[in-house]
């Protein structure tokens, strides 16, 4: 009996201790939990599609991002809840602790990434910002054209010049160029479909494409909002007097990589597609990229009867009803250029 009793004691101090320990391990692994990962800035890390816990560990201390040990994988298996983990791209910031990391990952909240496209860019501009993009994935580098308006939808007319929506878009690693594209792509159309039905009644545009050609041109002349409506007067005035636009910047465009920083008289003489001074009429495509103010001013065009502006040297331009007053703008702008 007396063996019996000491078995038993013997047991229960043995059970008691084995409780104690899994206790104090428990709380160990609580504690570590709320330990701060080894990050003093912020840190794009991926956990590639199917990594399993051990792997996801090691990428982890491969990335010195948490220390080697037991704890890890013990806190997986007492917060099963902590090791659903998603595939993607993260942004882990400091201060965060192991719990906090894991609740990330779980969660499935990607990094968003931005990508800025600005007013006037031209489509060459849009290809080179793409390129640089970090995290985009890059579908569309060496298509043909026709091949690019497939992949993203494009059904309108012309190139793809004119009809990128210009904007911040914020994207998720792996995203495609392509779909970056196909976005803009819809929200200039949406965009222009809209400015289109509630344009002006008497305006001298054949459909939406020559008014996004308009939209382009005043884009280009012009940064300063209060202007754009006057500077597009100018150019609607002057299409339905049929004189020609003689807007420097739709010969800028057709002299490509021609342009050398200056337009020169030999320029202005030689025939382009888009040199405005030898054809009439709106150029055959957009020359930019336009704003949603730009697209409002050559909806809406300033009634004025203004056929020419200048530069006023001062960031604006001036505006003239004639020649002569426009001859007197242009000594005016050339003294101010001597002076500064």
């Amino acid at each position: 009996m007396k063996l019996a009793k000491k078995i038993i004691l013997i047991a229960v101090t043995l059970a008691a201790i084995v409780a104690v320990a899994v206790y104090w391990q428990y709380r160990q692994v609580l504690d570590y939990a709320k330990t701060p990962i080894n990050i003093t800035q912020e840190k794009i890390f991926t956990v590639p599609a199917g990594t399993g816990r051990v792997v996801f560990e090691g990428l982890l201390i491969e990335d010195n991002i948490l220390e080697k040990g037991n704890e890890f994988q013990w806190l997986l298996k007492l917060r099963p809840e902590l090791a659903q983990l998603k595939a993607g791209t993260y942004r882990l910031q400091p201060g965060m602790n192991v719990e906090q990391l894991l609740q990330l990952i779980v969660s499935g909240k990607e990094a968003q990434f931005s990508i800025r496209f600005i007013e006037g860019n031209r489509l060459s501009d849009w290809g080179n910002i793409l390129r640089d993009a970090p995290y985009l994935e890059h579908k569309t580098t060496n298509l043909t054209p026709t091949e690019l308006h497939a992949l993203i939808g494009f059904n309108g007319e012309g190139t793809l010049e004119g009809w990128l929506y210009p904007d911040t878009y914020l994207y998720t690693a792996g995203t495609t160029d392509a779909e970056i594209l196909k976005r803009a792509y819809k929200r200039m159309q949406n965009s222009l479909d809209e400015e289109w039905k509630g344009r002006d009644r008497d305006l001298p545009y054949k459909n939406a494409y020559e008014m996004l050609i308009m939209a382009s041109i005043i884009e280009k002349e012009t940064g300063i909002d209060s202007e754009r409506a006057q500077v597009a007067s100018v150019f609607v005035n002057r299409l339905k007097k049929n004189m020609r636009l003689q807007t420097d910047p739709t010969v800028i465009y057709g002299l490509g990589e021609k342009y050398r920083g200056k337009i020169y008289r030999s320029d202005l003489d030689n025939y382009t597609p888009y040199n405005t001074y030898k054809i009439d009429g709106l150029p055959p495509t957009p020359i930019a990229m336009p704003s949603l103010a730009s697209l409002k001013a050559a909806a809406h065009p300033a009634k004025t009867d203004y056929i020419f502006f200048v530069a006023d040297g001062k960031g604006g331009h001036t505006f003239s009803r004639n020649l002569n007053d426009h001859n007197r703008a242009v000594k005016v702008y050339r003294q101010f250029e001597q002076q500064n």
